[in-house]
């Protein structure tokens, strides 16, 4: 297992206050633990307030997590990231994690920032981020953890002050957002996060087959037509594929088919046998293997807890 040992860091003085108040604005709008989805199209809130026990299994979508307070692990197939404070996270496409909270109290609750990526203008800004052409990236990644600078943090804290002026968010959120944006192409990790939207790289080749996945994840799947709809080689497509999400496009299908039953079960309330056959399954048996194997449950038990809960 490979480890990114962007681990927790102490704080430079001069960035702490840019911090305080980033943690004051997500206490505010974030009272209690949980994921917030804020008025602001696209901008969501993290918090938790104790260390996480047990590893929650979710799919994740491109964006930057700017942490004011606390600690993450993540994990991604054989990969672990660790990302605090002083380091921001970005994830380039949608894939499953397994990830935990490892540094949080009652006094100090883990405090995050998300921002969706907006492809179109990324690409935007890239051009005039990289006038001269965007550094070629010789291995994606879904996750890219980079320096977290004070400008950045700063940014993030103006966005959540326009919380209390909505009446001109319409107006306000798409200039702190492209500022975000252009801090996060200029920082250190700027060239790795320019391939999610440059549409010659081999990490926006494996998104768009990862967003057919996405939406077809019932249908049986034909690697070479997926390999062609990605405009890359069967082998080009596994390489790649594997070294973005650990695992192989069929792998990664079967993956989001359970964690899609897992989230109808728990939205919709419906039994095993028909969650199955929703998702794509023509064996509820397989279906119970594979799912208690992910999730360290059967579904029927987890079904039954969900309706306690």
């Amino acid at each position: 297992m490979d480890t990114f040992t962007n681990k927790a860091r102490t704080v430079p003085d001069d960035s702490a206050k840019d911090r305080a108040k980033l943690a004051e604005l997500i206490n505010r709008y974030a009272p209690d633990d949980g994921y917030y989805d804020l008025p602001l199209p696209g901008v969501h809130l993290l918090k938790a307030s104790s260390d996480t026990m047990q590893a929650a299994r979710s799919m994740t979508k491109p964006g930057v997590c700017i942490v004011a307070q606390g600690a993450k692990r993540v994990i991604i197939g054989d990969d672990v990231f660790e990302y605090d404070n002083s380091r921001m996270a970005v994830y380039s496409t949608e894939v499953p994690v397994s990830a935990k909270i490892i540094k949080a109290s009652q006094q100090e609750p883990y405090l995050c920032l998300a921002v969706d990526l907006e492809p179109q203008k990324m690409a935007e800004l890239c051009l005039k981020v990289f006038p001269n052409g965007i550094p070629k990236v010789q291995h994606p990644r879904a996750l890219y953890i980079g320096r977290a600078c004070p400008k950045l943090v700063d940014a993030g804290s103006r966005l959540l002050e326009i919380m209390s002026q909505l009446d001109d968010a319409e107006f306000l959120q798409p200039l702190v957002v492209e500022e975000i944006f252009i801090r996060l192409l200029r920082s250190d990790i700027g060239p790795l996060v320019a391939q999610i939207v440059t549409a010659d790289s081999n990490m926006h080749r494996v998104s768009k087959a990862i967003s057919w996945i996405r939406e077809h994840y019932k249908e049986a799947m034909k690697v070479d037509e997926l390999a062609d709809l990605a405009n890359m080689s069967v082998s080009s497509l596994h390489t790649h594929f594997k070294s973005v999400t650990s695992m192989t496009p069929l792998q990664f299908q079967k993956e989001l088919r359970l964690h899609e039953a897992k989230q109808l079960m728990l939205t919709k309330m419906i039994d095993v046998t028909t969650t199955s056959m929703s998702v794509g399954y023509s064996s509820v048996s397989q279906f119970s293997r594979e799912y208690s194997r992910l999730f360290g449950v059967s579904p029927s038990k987890d079904a039954r807890t969900q309706v306690i809960v």
